[in-house]
């Protein structure tokens, strides 16, 4: 119970990553903020198996795409649980398409998620977070390769290993551990969707023991830096991927 009496704010937690790392951290202790932006059915499922497993956590609605709702979430959460020690920006999206394809709005769209909601969390947290907390943000080990199609989400994705690198020294006088984890190819519905079995496959082959990552592989990673254990880790990028090559 490394986390008992921490608090966390996991964004883009009813599925996939977010909700195996929500589970996992309050199964290490925390009380856990299940963030949703359209689905709070699924939210509420996540609080639910947690709080059967003993754990405790509360959902709320949020869009981190829009400042003033990444300021409610932090306050909502501060009058549930009155302190914020960990906060996890794991709410993302993927786009992927051809630079020919490529519109402004989902331009502007995957920017606004990925990379302004993650930026205007931790301005949050800067204003809020207890001192000895932890921020882990997330990127992508796709950011390494140079796959067709991706080019605005490794943007994104690059922007947010920057501005985490780069706030490390601001967060760190308040004895606040700033990160960046970055997945590879991890079985998730936001993953697996549109891909036909035979490019999955060939995704399998690109790491050290074919075969796709699972979210419980990340949430070990984002406990290792929430905790005790990982407080003289930060500004850094953390590729947990398999070996992705």
């Amino acid at each position: 119970m490394e986390l008992q009496g921490k608090v966390a704010i996991v964004t883009g937690a009813s599925r996939g990553i977010g909700r195996q790392i929500a589970i996992q951290l309050a199964a290490s202790g925390a009380k856990v903020i299940v963030n949703y932006a359209s689905n709070p059915g699924k939210a509420d499922e996540v609080v639910e198996t947690i709080k059967q497993a003993g754990g405790e956590a509360f959902a709320i609605g949020a869009d981190v795409s829009k400042v003033s709702d990444v300021e409610a979430l932090f306050e909502r959460t501060l009058g549930q649980y009155g302190r914020v020690d960990i906060v996890v920006n794991n709410a993302g999206i993927m786009d992927n398409a051809a630079i020919a394809d490529v519109t402004e709005a989902a331009f502007d769209r995957q920017f606004a998620i990925n990379v302004k909601g993650t930026y205007f969390a931790c301005q949050q947290a800067m204003k809020h977070m207890s001192p000895g907390g932890s921020i882990i943000n997330f990127s992508t080990s796709v950011s390494g390769a140079m796959l067709p199609t991706y080019s605005v989400y490794a943007a994104t994705k690059g922007a947010v290993e920057q501005l985490t690198r780069q706030l490390a020294k601001e967060f760190g006088p308040r004895d606040i551990t700033i990160n960046c984890i970055a997945p590879g190819q991890v079985s998730t519905e936001l993953f697996l969707a549109g891909k036909s079995e035979e490019l999955v496959e060939s995704f399998r082959r690109m790491n050290a023991f074919g075969r796709l990552g699972e979210p419980e592989d990340i949430a070990n990673a984002v406990e290792l830096l929430a905790g005790d254990r990982g407080r003289w880790i930060t500004g850094q990028t953390i590729r947990v991927n398999g070996g992705f090559n």
